[in-house]
């Protein structure tokens, strides 16, 4: 879901503005746009991996 409001444009504010954790002691908050820019960076690798793999 992440990538998919990044794809639509959406800046990091408005994305953890959408999204709520659900475990850990933060449970029912949003996360901070520097934790949304981390978890961005971290589905881009991934993906490079994979395509890489290929």
């Amino acid at each position: 879901m992440k990538a998919h409001l990044r794809g639509q444009g959406m800046s990091l504010r408005d994305i953890s503005s959408r999204l709520i954790i659900t475990t850990g002691k933060r449970r029912g908050q949003h996360p901070s746009a520097a934790t949304v820019l981390r978890m961005l960076r971290d589905h881009d690798a991934e993906n490079v991996a994979d395509a890489a793999a290929r």
